[in-house]
């Protein structure tokens, strides 16, 4: 092996790299160009800010557990209850604060039509958001100004822009009546 010969071949390598860095160079200017502005800095809009979403686990987005106006709900959720559950209240006036009000007359007329359905009274004590939409009651049912039921639990359901006592509260009410037979709608 002769010694220059190693030498030659180390500026042979060179020379290529060289070449090599230099067509790079010449291919990729035009595209770092392009990517640039012609102040040197960035632009005259403002960068966005930065969010965090949180997530549950699984990364999904958590889901909302009340309505925007909680206490606006809560409120009308205890007035409705109380209309609904006095006595004085009309049968039409009563469907309007009843899930499906419509549909649930018969329901309706079965629990009013009993004798203790027509003097009870209801007063809320509690009111747990579970969505949006739809809250858990707890409540105390009276009986000629006794309580007859009391730290009962239910529903309210928000049906076109009302907060509503839910079928279900009424169908599991009748069911405690211990009337036994069937009632459409429940």
């Amino acid at each position: 092996m002769v010694l220059g010969s190693d030498v030659r071949r180390s500026i042979a390598h060179r020379g290529r790299g060289t070449a090599l860095a230099a067509a790079l160079l010449l291919f990729l200017t035009p595209a770092l160009a392009a990517c640039s502005d012609d102040e040197g800095g960035g632009g005259n809009e403002t960068p966005p800010t930065p969010t965090v979403e949180q997530t549950e686990p699984g990364g999904q987005s958590p889901a909302a557990t009340a309505p925007a106006d909680a206490g606006a709900a809560e409120t009308e959720i205890k007035q409705n209850w109380r209309k609904f559950f006095d006595p004085a209240t009309s049968m039409e006036d009563k469907q309007t604060v009843l899930e499906n009000g419509d549909r649930m007359a018969p329901v309706l007329q079965a629990f009013s039509g009993d004798e203790r359905g027509g003097q009870v009274q209801a007063k809320v004590s509690k009111v747990e958001f579970t969505s949006p939409t739809e809250a858990n009651v707890t409540y105390d049912l009276t009986l000629k100004g006794a309580t007859a039921l009391p730290n009962a639990s239910g529903t309210a359901v928000e049906q076109d822009g009302t907060w509503k006592v839910s079928a279900k509260t009424l169908c599991a009410l009748v069911q405690l009546s211990g009337n036994g037979s069937p009632i459409p709608g429940c």
